[in-house]
């Protein structure tokens, strides 16, 4: 398995290798050479006996890859023995698109390493995932990728020295975000799903609630406008009030016809997960035209959400770590119906947790890791301000729902000629 996971992937030498510690990532490389470079801080802070391996996920159906994936932390937490550490890591080659393999980096510090490179061994040999052990000879580091058939101390494959490497220009997980966290077109999102078909029942009815073809469509007769903000910013109680104000149709991303099965995805791979979220978008996006045809339409919530959750997620580190203003990922899907204009609101990161806890209702994960991290939260609002396409604009929701609504009501007659 393991020799034919290799010959997937670019020549093993020109990848980067990424520890995650503490939250950022530490990179380092190999190399046939050694130039007398200092070892890398995730090796320099082993301990002494400790005994270091790498897990890296590759298969050429990535909907398999990202499903064992996810799996493979439980399997590892449930059979290693409790001194083992696991660390996310992952794997790639310098600003090419889709080469991040990710898996696991792990500190054995148990007496023995029988169980564990049993298990390792067992795993290079029937699944989709490349070993490698780490060996320390004086003060030098060498990496060993096992061939699957090979013990750990075979020779049967090249060992290469552990060295620093240094930060990529773009975080590596950017490499991957394009139809595999955010999906730019209905078919690179069907396509996932449809190939879970075996997998996952649900996939399969939420396949047919499909429109029978998703293509650019020209813009209704009337307005679309969408409201967008984190979870208790008020889009709820302003997206009725417009409705009202407006004679306006209201629609809700992701759509209700899709409401039992949301949990089922909701615990599967980011992979499966957005793109269930991503068809979500195109079936509204039917319910838009069908309207919309008849009155103004709003809409609470749509592209946008999915969208800045998605990178939000993918890309760990600071706020800087996300893909430059201007990047392609935060274009609008070109096959994905635009509205007229999309108003995003914001509220002090107190006030919002307030509204929350007034509300008492359940939160989905990511809505929970905005109120207990920061940064998470800085990062989604920076990525729903970068976001190209429809006209966006901003409105402060702090004050009164009503003054909100007066904010709002004027920008949209004005924009929207209503």
């Amino acid at each position: 398995m393991a020799r034919r996971a290799v010959s997937l992937i670019p020549p093993w030498s020109s990848r980067i290798l990424s520890v995650e510690l503490d939250g950022a990532p530490f990179y380092f490389s190999t190399r046939e050479k050694h130039l007398g470079e200092e070892a890398p801080r995730v090796f320099r802070e082993a301990q002494n006996d400790a005994r270091l391996y790498s897990l890296l996920v590759c298969s050429g159906d990535k909907v398999r890859q990202a499903k064992f994936h996810w799996q493979l932390k439980d399997k590892l937490l449930r059979e290693l023995p409790p001194e083992c550490h696991l660390s996310p890591m992952s794997s790639f080659v310098p600003n090419v698109r889709d080469s991040l393999l990710k898996g696991y980096f792990l500190k054995d510090n148990s007496e023995s390493s029988s169980p564990t490179e049993r298990l390792l061994r067992d795993l290079s040999r029937r699944d989709p995932v490349l070993v490698c052990s780490y060996l320390k000879r004086e003060e030098l580091w060498t990496q060993h990728l096992w061939s699957g058939a090979d013990s750990p101390t075979t020779d049967t494959a090249q060992d290469y020295y552990v060295v620093p490497s240094e930060a990529p220009e773009c975080h590596p997980s950017t490499l991957n975000i394009i139809n595999s966290d955010v999906f730019y077109s209905f078919e690179e999102a069907y396509d996932v799903l449809n190939k879970c078909g075996d997998i996952i029942p649900e996939a399969m009815s939420v396949l047919e609630l499909l429109p029978s073809r998703a293509k650019a469509r020209s813009k209704p007769d009337f307005p679309v406008i969408v409201i967008e903000g984190l979870d208790a910013t008020g889009k709820t109680t302003l997206t009725e009030s417009l409705r009202d104000a407006l004679g306006a149709s209201l629609l809700r991303s992701p759509p209700q016809c899709l409401s039992p099965v949301r949990a089922r995805f909701d615990r599967e791979p980011p992979l499966i997960r957005r793109a269930f979220y991503a068809l979500g978008n195109y079936i509204t996006a039917e319910q838009i035209g069908q309207e919309g045809m008849k009155t103004p339409v709003i809409v609470d919530r749509f592209w946008h959400s999915t969208a800045a959750y998605a990178i939000a997620t993918a890309v760990s580190g600071q706020v800087c770590d996300l893909p430059a203003d201007g990047s392609e990922v935060y274009r609008w899907p070109s096959d994905l119906l635009q509205p007229s204009l999309v108003v995003v609101l914001t509220l002090d990161p107190e006030e919002r947790k307030r509204r929350l806890s007034n509300r008492g209702q359940g939160e989905t994960e990511e809505e929970k890791k905005l109120d207990h991290n920061q940064l998470f939260r800085l990062k989604v609002e920076t990525a729903y301000q970068r976001i190209s396409g429809p006209e966006s604009v901003t409105v402060d929701a702090s004050p009164s729902a009503d003054q909100v609504l007066q904010q709002v009501l004027p920008l949209i007659r004005a924009k929207c000629h209503l």
